[in-house]
């Protein structure tokens, strides 16, 4: 279960810019403040711009749909400002030839933005994005990782030994709340200490070593 933002990829602000878009347009409401976004669900970031900005007479769904709209229209900027984490597509490509392996994601994001960041980088294949946990789902994180796991036993018809891979505290506590076991990446703003003493089973600093990474992921 791979997390996007900060564990496989860069997205040089994109989404950023297009949540202050969509709202200002959906809204009417000048952007005031930035929330912080890391290891977050975006119904839960949905939830902090409309207090903050005093909205109450949108949904997160009417919002989302505007968002939608305008990732896809920028979508160019993603492998033009953002880039891939290092060894991110090794890794991939070698779980990738582990028939025994189910990549997903588990993100924050919507899953259509989370379509389109993966897909800007041709990593699309990678995984089977139908069992995926995403910020649609619950404003709590480890929700998502749940439901993912149901996605997945119900699509495949047998019990998984799930692993989470992500950058932020949110990711381990998440992992930890479903019994997965919780790999950190140190490639966001979390240090590695910091992702250990929440839990996380193991901690990298980035996935550049391929055979240390599939060997923490798959034992």
């Amino acid at each position: 279960m791979w997390d996007i933002d900060y564990t496989l990829l860069r997205g040089g602000g994109v989404t950023t810019r297009a949540w202050r878009a969509a709202f200002t347009e959906v809204t009417g409401k000048q952007w005031l403040a930035t929330p912080l976004f890391g290891g977050r669900t975006d119904l839960d970031i949905c939830a902090e711009v409309f207090a903050r900005h005093e909205v109450t007479d949108c949904t997160p769904e009417a919002f989302f749909v505007r968002y939608v709209q305008h990732v896809r229209a920028i979508r160019h900027e993603f492998s033009e400002q953002g880039h891939l984490m290092p060894g991110v597509r090794d890794v991939l490509d070698r779980l990738g030839e582990n028939p025994g392996v189910v990549q997903t994601l588990v993100t924050g994001n919507v899953p259509e933005v989370a379509a389109v960041k993966v897909a800007a980088f041709g990593l699309t294949g990678a995984f089977d994005a139908e069992v995926g946990g995403y910020g649609t789902d619950d404003s709590v994180r480890a929700t998502l990782v749940r439901r993912s796991l149901e996605r997945a036993r119900a699509k495949y018809g047998e019990s998984f030994a799930p692993v989470v891979i992500g950058d932020t505290v949110h990711d381990v506590t998440a992992a930890l709340a479903n019994g997965a076991r919780a790999v950190g990446v140190a490639t966001g703003r979390t240090k590695m200490a910091d992702l250990a003493l929440a839990g996380a089973h193991a901690v990298l600093p980035d996935l550049s070593d391929t055979d240390a990474t599939v060997r923490i992921l798959t034992t």
